[in-house]
């Protein structure tokens, strides 16, 4: 409960920050990390996406709703951040209230079996922030999250990560598994570690200090933009081997 109460907040908390990054910026800036789009729809899609979420949760969806909204950029134009600014605050707003008012438990249909409402509170969490770090990331903008969101959020990125649907998706990332394919995640700021388990017949991962092949060692932030593909894999220290850490980054899927 305390965890579903924390993305709450901090689909509101992000989605402000969000917002106050639009203020005086070009918002016709191309976005590195999101090729194709620039700030404004970024900013279209993301609220776009907290609508989507809202009516799954308040209408306790049995089917998927169409997603063709979340592809549709043409909201606001760049010269509109007010109103792009107060359809991000409004919309976050909404899916926050509808989230609190349904609770952690309730069912409805989600990507993921059994998510319902506190993985819609958990995913958009993440994804507002995910996607705030592109727009500060673009415009030059210092990014922090508060710790435990962004421990929170490698957790989340594992958990999503290593779920069998993957080798139907992706099934490129069945090269991931051989021997000797461990990676650690190491924590320099939290004292977090976790570590990629490849060796078997399935992606595996798991909390803890053991020893790995590879290891990425970092403030838990940085980390966690690294495994978004926000950052470079050379923002965090690298121990052991950097062609497996190499190898991995180029067949991840969830990004």
């Amino acid at each position: 409960m305390r965890e579903f109460v924390w993305h709450c907040n901090e689909i509101e908390a992000q989605a402000d920050l969000f917002a106050d990054h639009l203020d005086g910026a070009d918002l016709a800036t191309a976005v590195p990390s999101c090729p194709g789009w620039t700030v404004a729809q970024l900013a279209s899609h993301v609220e776009a996406g907290l609508r989507w979420a809202r009516t799954i949760v308040a209408t306790r969806a049995e089917f998927p709703p169409s997603d063709t909204e979340l592809r549709d950029l043409s909201g606001p134009g760049d010269g509109h951040a007010a109103e792009l600014a107060a359809a991000l605050r409004g919309s976050a707003a909404a899916l926050a209230r509808t989230l609190r008012e349904a609770g952690p438990a309730e069912q409805m249909w989600s990507p993921v079996p059994g998510g319902g409402s506190a993985f819609f509170a958990r995913r958009f969490a993440h994804e507002t922030a995910i996607h705030r770090a592109d727009a500060a990331l673009t415009l030059g903008i210092d990014y922090t999250l508060p710790n435990f969101l962004a421990v929170d959020g490698v957790q989340e990125w594992l958990e999503l990560g290593c779920m069998p649907f993957h080798f139907e998706v992706h099934p490129w990332m069945r090269e991931l598994l051989g021997p000797g394919r461990t990676i650690g995640l190491h924590t320099t700021d939290t004292d977090d570690d976790w570590l990629l388990d490849y060796t078997g017949d399935a992606l595996a991962w798991r909390p803890g200090r053991d020893s790995a092949a590879a290891e990425l060692r970092g403030p838990v932030t940085d980390l966690l933009l690294v495994l978004y593909r926000r950052r470079p894999v050379s923002t965090v220290e690298i121990r052991g081997d950097a062609g497996l850490v190499d190898f991995w980054m180029e067949r991840v899927a969830f990004a």
